[in-house]
């Protein structure tokens, strides 16, 4: 490969090999400066703007010695891929597995997750969404800071690693779905506005300068961020990219970046012939980023649906602080599942499938923004953490599982990260503290972010899978992945296909689809299900938390507290 940077910024360009030699580049009328010698795989480089201190590449494939280090030139086309026959994915009725890459093995890096991946095919799901991956400061973090997008991180074996992550899924009949970041990048090793005007002041957000997406020069800004996303489509074989946060996309111009996005994917997965998904993480109460573009949307597959969460956290665990204020009732755990987003004024039209909403019990966000990163069945016990799963799996939408879920993992999942500057980590706990104040935590109960034995807490103890609880927690999920497997009705992403009810009185939930009913009593006494609620015909126990379960004579059951039953109805 030859070097090549947009750097309009700069006068001049050198790349600046490992021996300290500078070969000056070709400047052009756009500002890419291209030129120098042939670099080889593996050969490193750095760029020296206007005879500047060199720096990495911003688009980088390799960091071998992360961020402050040199970047390395990658041959993709030497990687011996074994997935020629994969041809992808469906991701209307799948399940998806959430996993960060440095918490999902002891050894935390791809090739250590590899030895992992068994255990989830045997669980039943049918795509990994790997948390973010560009390189980002240290050797352990969330990811969501990363500065170098195109570089798979260093701490997990990089990109030679990575690909043989994705091959190993691929060879097993997994998908994988990558998180990116395009809204921000992280506050340590971002030198992007040396080169080039990658941010502007037009617009603000929680992170500061918006991303230029509609300012001077932005044609090039968007064609960096559609190159990384084709970048891990071709060059990594991903099936899916979860973009992070897109309401935090400001831009104002004729057409939006997830639009034209959308359309260059659509043309990509024709050329490589697999589909090819986009996911957003959207806080809006609104659809338009799952609407077709000919219906005036950006024409995203599915985006993250946080609503039925929300209600079933704080109908299970009573807490009703901050952004759960608005839940608590287990009569909004039917509006979630019946609306899919509560906040929406105008609902969501239903034309459009509930297979374009990714919903989940648990996920990253939900359990590492608490103080000490504890997971549901750590909050309300055991039995009203497979409650919640059930009604999530067997309910439409999308289901996502987090790591360790499924058997109940006593690993928490606490916020970690890993930075030098004393000033930065000093604002990253005090921001933690100010963060978990209005949920009225103590500040002395959370972790250290900078710590790393936080993060070491964080890891999978893989043997605890077949012990205890833990194993009782592993069959009730591999349970309810099969019965997915085995009832087309519960995979149907038509909306007027179920119906819900939910009792506050006895706090009981029954989710209706059209041959599946799942019963859920989450209160503290027996509740009756009369035969009303499951349809005529007779039914029968497919699935209970607890035995003995059997439907009366009349065909009406009853359920013990804190117990839950998926049964075959009409």
């Amino acid at each position: 490969m030859r070097a090549e940077v947009w750097a309009p910024h700069a006068g001049t360009v050198d790349v600046v090999l490992v021996d300290g030699s500078h070969h000056r580049l070709e400047r052009d009328a756009t500002g890419w400066h291209r030129g120098g010698p042939e670099l080889v795989d593996a050969e490193e480089y750095r760029f020296s703007l206007d005879g500047g201190d060199p720096l990495p590449d911003p688009r980088s494939h390799w960091q071998p010695d992360g961020i402050d280090g040199p970047s390395a030139a990658v041959d993709h086309g030497a990687f011996p891929w074994t997935d020629d026959e994969w041809q992808g994915f469906q991701l209307p009725g799948s399940v998806v597995y959430e996993l960060h890459v440095g918490t999902f093995s002891a050894e935390g890096d791809f090739d250590a997750a590899i030895l992992h991946l068994d255990h989830l095919v045997d669980l039943g799901v049918d795509a990994v969404e790997v948390m973010p991956i560009a390189e980002f400061s240290g050797e352990r973090g969330w990811g969501y800071d990363g500065v170098l997008l195109w570089a798979p991180h260093h701490a997990y074996g990089g990109p030679g690693a990575f690909k043989r992550f994705v091959d190993a899924c691929h060879r097993r009949g997994l998908g994988v779905i990558l998180d990116v970041v395009y809204n921000h990048l992280g506050p340590v090793g971002n030198h992007l506005s040396r080169f080039g005007p990658y941010f502007h002041d037009r617009h603000q957000t929680p992170w500061g300068d918006a991303v230029n997406l509609d300012g001077p020069d932005a044609a090039e800004v968007r064609a960096f961020i559609i190159g990384n996303a084709a970048h891990w489509f071709v060059d990594h074989h991903v099936d899916g990219l979860r973009l992070d946060a897109v309401h935090a996309l400001v831009d104002e111009s004729p057409r939006h970046l997830l639009e034209e996005l959308a359309e260059e994917v659509e043309h990509l997965a024709a050329n490589v012939r697999r589909p090819l998904w986009l996911i957003a993480e959207d806080d809006r109460p609104d659809t338009k980023v799952v609407l077709g573009r000919d219906a005036g949307g950006h024409g995203l597959h599915a985006r993250w649906a946080d609503d039925l969460h929300h209600a079933l956290h704080a109908a299970i665990t009573g807490e009703t602080s901050s952004y759960y204020a608005a839940f608590g009732p287990v009569g909004r755990i039917a509006e979630a599942i019946d609306r899919l987003l509560l906040r929406s004024d105008e609902g969501v039209p239903a034309a459009v499938s509930s297979h374009r909403f990714v919903t989940c019990a648990q996920n990253h966000d939900q359990v590492g923004n608490r103080a000490t990163g504890d997971r549901l069945s750590h909050q309300a016990g055991l039995d009203a953490a497979l409650a919640a799963a059930a009604i999530v799996l067997l309910a439409p939408g999308t289901p996502m599982l987090f790591q360790g879920e499924e058997w109940a993992a006593s690993a928490p999942f606490p916020y970690f990260c890993d930075v030098d500057d004393p000033e930065l980590a000093a604002a990253i706990r005090d921001g933690r503290r100010r963060e978990f104040a209005e949920f009225g935590w103590d500040p002395a109960s959370i972790p250290d972010p900078l710590d790393p034995a936080t993060a070491a807490a964080a890891h999978l103890d893989w043997s605890e899978v077949g012990v205890d609880d833990h194993a009782r927690a592993h069959e009730w999920y591999r349970a309810l992945l099969r019965l997915r497997r085995e009832r087309p009705d519960v995979t149907d992403g038509r909306r007027d296909r179920t119906s819900v009810h939910a009792d506050e009185a006895t706090r009981l939930v029954v989710v209706r689809r059209e041959r599946t009913a799942v019963l859920a009593n989450l209160g503290t006494e027996a509740a009756a299900v009369p035969p009303s609620l499951l349809g005529a015909g007779a039914a029968s126990v497919l699935l209970a938390s607890a035995g003995g379960l059997e439907p009366a004579l009349d065909g009406s059951i009853t359920l013990p507290a804190g117990v839950t039953a998926v049964l075959a109805t009409g």
